[in-house]
């Protein structure tokens, strides 16, 4: 039988040039990396197992984590859960802020002008998540809540993210993938961005939502994407133009907000 590892043991999952060292603080990243990487609560006994830990040394971890509020319980099924609270922390940098501070507006003025919603993406680890949404004030429509995540293969927004950005980028990301997508899945991904790069635009029909349009434009930064604005599109008897109208006035806006950005980093 497989025996636990102790203490000492942690050194032979670090680099061999590290410096220094600091046990808890690594069982309790790991913990954290586990979480962010499942779709479902784990139970302690779950984490136990994936990070072959003892019941005594993960419970600890887990106890002070709960406290801080970084991980949560799920009432249903006891499983333990990622809280928004590493999400939060990250949307408080300077340069989130200063990039949420000046799309909200246009987003807000995009929605009002074509009558769907609008969200914006950024890059985390292999997956987009969404960062800022604006619902439409009409009678029917559909919205993304902020903070929902795929993995970039996965979505229009992951499409326009990858387009703009330069090849050694594009090969990280790609090597942050989990799970791995297989060698097919990434030869369409990077055809569809490649296409989205030449167009200024990706669109494709959603993969979730029957009816549903998803057209992203990037917000560009510098050189690359530092954003995806992504509409929803739905036809419905309250949508404002077609869908060629709704890409020209999204990718404006994608614009408007790059200018702003750019504008900014020169001051």
């Amino acid at each position: 039988m497989k025996g636990r590892r102790d203490e000492n043991d942690d050194s032979k999952d670090m680099d061999a040039n590290a410096k220094y060292r600091a046990p808890a603080l690594e069982k309790g990243l790991d913990i954290l990396c586990l979480l962010a990487g499942e779709r479902t609560p784990m139970t302690v006994s779950n984490i136990c197992q994936r990070l072959d830990r003892s019941q005594g040394e993960i419970f600890r971890m887990v106890q002070v984590l709960q406290a801080r509020g970084f991980i949560d319980k799920d009432p249903r099924s006891d499983g333990l859960f990622l809280t928004d609270l590493l999400f939060s922390m990250a949307m408080r940098q300077p340069v989130t802020q200063d990039l949420l501070e000046i799309a909200i507006p246009v987003m807000r003025n995009l929605v009002a002008d074509i009558g769907q919603s609008c969200h914006l993406a950024l890059h985390a680890r292999g997956d987009m998540v969404i960062v800022a949404c604006v619902q439409s004030m009409e009678q029917l429509g559909f919205s993304v809540r902020v903070g929902h995540r795929l993995a970039i293969t996965q979505a229009v927004s992951g499409v326009t993210l990858f387009a703009f950005q330069p090849e050694d980028v594009r090969a990280l990301w790609l090597s942050m993938i989990e799970p791995k997508p297989t060698r097919a899945e990434i030869e369409r991904f990077t055809a569809a961005a490649d296409a989205a790069r030449r167009k200024g635009h990706a669109r494709a029909a959603s993969t979730f939502v029957i009816g549903i349009t998803d057209v992203s434009a990037p917000v560009i930064r510098g050189d690359r994407a530092a954003a995806a604005l992504t509409v929803p599109y739905i036809k419905t008897t309250y949508s404002r133009g077609s869908l060629a109208t709704v890409i020209e006035k999204l990718k404006a806006a994608a614009h408007v907000i790059s200018g702003q950005l750019s504008a900014g980093d020169r001051a």
